[in-house]
């Protein structure tokens, strides 16, 4: 395929990333102000952020001010204008994006259909899916194949560790996009989408990412990028449904909206115009009124990732990471891509052992307080998939591993 004009070097991530690591060391040093800001904390050891989030304080604060407001008048005049450009401002300044490339779309299934089912597909293009990622990294793409579409398989070496030479053995003329999670939900590994970002782009092909277990735990560059989407319920720490679409400016044109509204097209006055005039930014796929009260919970769930940053956030994950592996693997558990290089590497610990009923140590962790996830791989193999967040301390994860046996 020859290269289009849909294409933009990515920009820099973050700023006062130092201010960072000392606020986060002030939180976990500090266990009145660590539970204050995170409630959860004063009952149980919250180690599930890779399936859904519970709400910091500043979050369900800001979510209870706007309900209130709310219930006195006019929901939409609660929140202005220049709130929903500046909460555009912020969360694209996370992705290294511009305002113009937000859009707010829901969970990050809606905003992958919206991808999915605005492309102009024509009959034998393919496009590029590994079927052992989330579901809703995998659906709208196969619902392609009714276009015409083929639909191919990334077959990596090892079960949820995605290579970019294994991508790109799957890539040809007839390549239209390649559509993949930037994380595995339950192998921890992480994409290197900028390396792929890169390799693809100078091949003509269009990338588009699931970023929903990165964004919030590590930096993430949207530039390498035609399409990334994330709901704000993991590792953002936000209200369910208020997700991000990025959709690169120069994709805009390619990427017909879906969906139509008085708020993605033209409609001065709220008179129906006798033309359909689109938006000239992302806000074409924002068809009516935006979900505000969960947009107020994920600005302020911005705000305070925002306040510590990514780079400091993702450290620190790497540094639980680093010495809990060797604690689970000292207690006879095997970790789901253990020895991963950093770059690679996630907060996602997926855990088993021979001989041992995964769903009790599942339970048993639950009866103790500790509150992990289970998962399976596509064989019914079950794991207790640990995902902890910057907030949780060692000595959370010491009691979870006491815990264990």
């Amino acid at each position: 395929m020859k290269t289009t004009d849909c294409q933009r070097d990515g920009g820099a991530v973050g700023e006062g990333e130092s201010a960072g690591f000392g606020r986060l060391a002030r939180i976990l040093a500090d266990e009145s102000w660590r539970q204050r800001e995170f409630p959860i904390a004063r009952r149980k050891v919250y180690l599930a952020h890779a399936g859904v989030c519970p709400l910091p304080f500043r979050v369900q604060e800001a979510i209870r001010r706007y309900a209130d407001e709310a219930s006195s008048g006019d929901q939409e005049a609660v929140v202005s204008e220049r709130f929903l450009q500046e909460t555009r401002e912020v969360a694209a300044a996370f992705l290294g994006s511009t305002p113009e490339e937000i859009a707010w779309v829901g969970p990050t299934s809606s905003a992958l259909s919206v991808v999915a089912g605005g492309l102009l597909w024509k009959a034998g293009e393919s496009v590029v899916v590994y079927y052992d990622d989330y579901p809703t990294a995998v659906y709208p793409w196969m619902a392609m194949a009714e276009r015409g579409v083929e639909v191919r398989r990334v077959m990596p070496r090892q079960w949820g560790q995605i290579e970019v030479e294994d991508v790109l053995a799957r890539v040809d003329a007839s390549t239209r996009l390649v559509a993949l999670a930037s994380c595995h939900y339950v192998s921890g590994w992480r994409l290197d989408h900028v390396a792929l970002g890169r390799a693809l782009r100078a091949r003509g092909v269009g990338f588009c990412l699931d970023a929903i277990q990165t964004l919030g735990a590590f930096p993430i560059e949207a530039g390498s990028v035609d399409y990334l989407a994330a709901d704000a319920h993991k590792w953002l720490l936000g209200p369910c449904g208020a997700g991000i679409l990025h959709v690169r400016r120069e994709c805009q044109e390619a990427l017909r909206p879906s969906a139509w509204g008085w708020h993605s097209i033209e409609c001065p006055n709220f008179i129906t115009q006798p033309e359909l005039v689109w938006r000239r930014d992302a806000r074409r796929y924002e068809p009516g009124t935006a979900n505000l009260l969960g947009l107020v919970g994920l600005r302020a769930a911005l705000d305070l990732l925002g306040e510590i940053g990514m780079e400091a956030i993702g450290a620190e994950l790497l540094r639980k990471r680093a010495w809990l592996v060797p604690e689970l693997e000292a207690r006879g558990y095997r970790v789901a891509n253990a020895a991963a290089a950093p770059g690679r590497a996630s907060a996602i610990l997926s855990l088993d052992r021979p001989g041992t009923d995964m769903a009790r140590v599942y339970e048993r962790l639950a009866r103790s307080g500790v509150v992990t996830s289970l998962r399976a791989d596509r064989a019914g193999k079950p794991y207790v998939r640990l995902s902890p967040h910057f907030y949780n301390t060692d000595a959370e994860l010491r009691h979870m591993l006491a815990h264990l046996d």
